[in-house]
């Protein structure tokens, strides 16, 4: 570390791999160390990272080998915190992140993982039917010599090499465009969770071969037409052919690394993608230098298709991994009304494949059907169900219960705290209600969560409790059997003093609440 000046004061920086928005480092409280950090600092980007540099003062010659803290990053109107030790980096006045095998590890696992997710791709029903083709191809265009095949297998393998290296750019560009971090702050935003669902769902249908995806067939027979010219312009496209093929087949071990990839930087992207390559123009160039061993490649037939819907399950775990998380980001029944969602995605597909893509006769008539069914799933699902694009009304108050900002604003019920509102002189509405209870839910969106009832219980002064009776709760059982009832629904309405009103269970109106109401304020 360099020296200090004559207050006892030296300036360090800290490298942060993180670029864009307004990113600092606070630093944990140092009372009682022989050293402290000031809070205000200075940046300076860089391609990929923020240089921070901040001023340390030392009251007795003591300097730090760490400083602990957190990364404050705010950008597009979120704020992210992660905490971490910086080090001094030998002796030198920078302070790195601690060093840690973990990060290497997992880049290299990306790596082997996109390198595998290639090479698997070279058996799936898209490309393996091709392979002896290609190279047989190659070997009767240079009876003349050995190195010529070779040569042409590495200019395959060039095409293959450039396809992906465009993917990547794309990829790239997406990335830049969304916003998107490093760290994985995507995975934080619910919307980039819903799109990446319905990926991964979609690959597990095209694998199980639900509905196909192919190129046009202009565009694949332009493909073909260049990939047969002869000589290394041909090889070249040959490279670019089998991309278009291989992608659509989406190996189970390529989608989970290019989905860890998008997380990185942009250079294990591109590092990421050309492995994908490497793993796909493998065997091809391998061949081209041995086209003796083209005798034991295993010869096409059903059991690729097989082996295709087999892959699906893979794919499918994964898109139940990714809906455990974000279908609670939209909410407490996020994940069923995404299940929903699945589900008419997935019959889409079906009407799509079945009906238009195998069906003899090219009507119209199912791709309309698949747009009714789109539509009528999205209004369902994510308008009605989630309202997905209004985050305000996903707000948990206290006793975990969700609450809209304009509707009722619920709270947890227990006796004690329905005793207490109408000790300080509140009508009581009580809603006793269960996730799995398909009732509750449409009297509460017909009855209770409707602009009359939200003004009434604003007007009369009244507190609203949920009974939520999921789980087994006998203290709410016991509240149930004294109204006569045993199961949900049921609503109550209390005076501050006097007996309970009891609604009927199921409502499509809120006529007997509003009544209800009015009747407890005059009692």
């Amino acid at each position: 570390m360099g020296s200090a000046d004559e207050k006892g004061m030296r300036q360090v920086q800290m490298e942060v791999p993180l670029e864009g928005g307004k990113i600092e480092f606070l630093p944990f409280v140092t009372e009682g160390l022989k050293w402290s950090i000031g809070h205000k600092s200075t940046n300076e980007s860089g391609v990929g990272l923020t240089l921070i540099k901040k001023f340390i003062k030392s009251e007795a010659g003591k300097w730090p080998e760490s400083v602990p803290g957190v990364v404050r990053v705010e950008k597009d109107g979120e704020v992210m915190a992660y905490k971490t030790v910086f080090v001094f980096d030998d002796g030198k006045e920078e302070l790195k992140p601690p060093p840690t095998g973990n990060k290497l590890k997992s880049i290299w696992l990306i790596l082997g993982g996109a390198f595998l997710g290639g090479m698997i791709l070279n058996i799936m029903p898209c490309v393996l039917p091709v392979i002896s083709l290609k190279i047989l191809g190659f070997v009767q265009q240079s009876q003349e010599t050995p190195e010529r095949v070779r040569k042409l297998g590495l200019t395959y393998g060039l095409g293959v090499l450039f396809s992906f290296l465009v993917l990547a750019g794309m990829m790239i560009a997406v990335k830049k465009s969304t916003g998107m971090a490093s760290w994985g702050m995507q995975m934080q935003n619910p919307y980039f969770n819903l799109a990446l669902l319905l990926v991964v769902t979609l690959v597990a249908l095209n694998l199980f071969g639900i509905f196909e995806v192919n190129l046009g067939g202009e565009a694949m027979g332009k493909a073909n037409a260049m990939a047969n010219r002869e000589g290394y312009m041909g090889a070249f496209f040959n490279g670019l052919l089998a991309t278009a093929l291989a992608t659509p087949c989406t190996a189970p071990f390529l989608a989970p690394a290019m989905g860890v990839a998008l997380t990185q930087g942009n250079g294990v992207i591109i590092a990421s993608m050309s492995a994908v390559a490497a793993g796909l123009a493998f065997p091809f160039i391998l061949l081209t230098f041995q086209p003796g061993w083209l005798s034991i490649l295993p010869k096409p037939g059903n059991w690729m298709v097989q082996f295709k819907q087999v892959m699906g399950f893979p794919m499918l775990a994964a898109a139940i991994w990714i809906l455990s998380f974000t279908g609670p980001m939209f909410g407490k029944n996020g994940v069923m009304w995404l299940g929903v969602l699945l589900c008419v995605v997935a019959l889409a597909a079906w009407v799509f494949g079945e009906f238009m893509q195998r069906a003899v006769s090219r009507s119209s008539a199912p791709m309309a059907i698949c747009v009714f069914i789109l539509a009528a799933g999205y209004v369902t699902a994510l308008e009605w169900g989630l309202d997905w694009r209004h985050p305000e009304n996903r707000n948990i108050a206290k006793g975990e219960i969700q609450v809209k900002a304009a509707g009722v604003q619920w709270k947890k019920w227990s006796p004690e705290a329905v005793a207490a509102a109408r000790s300080e002189g509140h009508p009581v509405l009580i809603d006793f209600t269960a996730d799995w209870c398909v009732t509750c839910k449409y009297t509460k969106n017909r009855a209770l969560e409707v602009k009359p009832v939200i003004q009434k219980l604003k007007e009369v002064g009244a507190v609203a409790f949920l009974a939520d009776w999921t789980n087994k709760d006998p203290v709410m059982t016991e509240a149930l059997h004294r109204y006569k009832r045993g199961a949900v629904p049921l609503v109550l309405v209390y005076p501050p003093k006097g007996e309970a009103i009891v609604l009927p269970p199921v409502m499509s109106g809120p006529e007997k609440v509003l009544e209800a109401l009015g009747k407890a304020v005059t009692h």
